[in-house]
């Protein structure tokens, strides 16, 4: 059997890579794509990650070096980067991978539920209240999110727009499902 000496491609790796094919950039300003679409509610990448992700996929060739922008009094230089067609190859292979689709999430919440019977008097509701605030929260703010990705253009526009939906009506579900939660167990 012939193994492949190619690096297994994390989300976090995955991710970057897939923003420089949209766009050349350095470290710094895909960190603020990052921060600008709201990435990290929808996967793992944290600011260390990013370089991390950076140096794996450069060397694995999936990217190279474009330019050099010129230090500032801000920080070092920035090496701008890209996907090679090397890159644009293992991104396609890794999102034609079967287990983006047939995976479970694990819920933290339901997991304290099912251990529940063994807290202290009171806390099931407390922690309903707590889920119940959380959720309305973030409820809100996809809401807000969602407006603000109606008004943006670009090729991520549409599977944005379908993700923070899908956030959207899974928040409103299990708020109501919380109800029936308190009904019967509170």
């Amino acid at each position: 059997m012939i193994r492949s000496t190619a690096p297994e491609l994390t989300t976090p790796d995955l991710v970057v890579l897939s923003l420089l094919a949209e766009a050349p950039m350095h470290g710094y300003e895909l960190n603020q794509e990052l921060e600008r679409r709201e990435v990290r509610d929808w996967a793992g990448i944290s600011r260390p990650q990013v370089y991390y992700s950076l140096r794996k996929l450069e060397k694995a060739a999936y990217i190279s070096p474009l330019a050099t922008e010129q230090s500032t009094a801000r920080g070092p230089d920035r090496r701008v980067y890209g996907p090679t067609p090397e890159g644009e190859r293992a991104l396609a292979d890794s999102l034609a991978r079967e287990d983006w689709a047939i995976q479970r999430t694990l819920p933290p919440f339901l997991t304290w539920l099912a251990l529940s019977s063994h807290a202290r008097p009171g806390e099931l509701r407390r922690q309903v209240g707590r889920r119940r605030r959380f959720l309305e929260h973030e409820l809100a703010k996809e809401r807000s999110t969602l407006q603000g990705i109606r008004q943006d253009s670009g090729p991520m526009v549409g599977a944005a727009e379908l993700m923070v939906d899908l956030t959207i009506r899974q928040f409103e579900a299990e708020l109501e499902w919380l109800e029936a939660v308190e009904r019967r167990l509170i």
